[in-house]
């Protein structure tokens, strides 16, 4: 975690991965954020294939691939420079099981994924529209937010539920923060 967050703050010079500057802050922020939802990941679901839909500098995709060798993790982003600096992540750390692609999500034409994360992307009803033709029959959803969004919970479109919300709490960082766990409703 301690060589990503070196390529991150480098290339953040740059390439303006982040808007977080300060190291101290990417660790709490970015790191911490982003292995905090470890262990809810591993309470919820066991995916073979998951897709980080706006990744930009690789939250929380990179976190997952390193932590989650025997995951599939797939990272897609529409700006270039983040998308050079995944595969540069893969290479460097090295990272066989990261992927990175430049697309916007809703062109993107990819086998279905067993789990669709974001962080900060967009709201709970765009991000499952934009991702549905994605999720693999059986497969759910993992929104990364910070405080509980009802009022994007309930804009969801039809045949979306939510089927458990968690607090997480992040180490050092004095925020709300939680997961929206999703999938399609089940018929009958």
């Amino acid at each position: 975690m301690l060589a990503y967050l070196d390529l991150l703050q480098r290339w953040n010079d740059t390439y303006n991965l982040t808007s977080v500057r300060d190291r101290a802050a990417m660790l709490t922020q970015h790191l911490a954020d982003c292995l905090a939802v470890l262990p809810a990941l591993q309470r919820q679901s066991s995916p073979r294939r998951l897709l980080d839909v706006g990744s930009g500098g690789g939250l929380p995709g990179v976190v997952l691939a390193a932590l989650m060798p025997a995951v599939d993790v797939t990272c897609v982003d529409s700006v270039g420079k983040k998308v050079a600096f995944l595969r540069q992540v893969a290479g460097a750390l090295p990272l066989p099981n990261l992927h990175a692609v430049h697309a916007r999500i809703e062109s993107l034409r990819l086998p279905p994924f067993d789990l669709i994360t974001s962080r900060a992307f967009a709201t709970l009803a765009d991000f499952v529209v934009l991702t549905r033709p994605l999720l693999a029959a059986g497969g759910s959803w993992m929104a990364m937010k910070g405080k509980r969004p009802d009022d994007e919970i309930g804009s969801l479109p039809a045949g979306v539920e939510v089927f458990h919300v968690e607090q997480i709490t992040v180490p050092g960082l004095d925020a709300q923060r939680c997961l929206v766990w999703m999938r399609e409703k089940v018929a009958g």
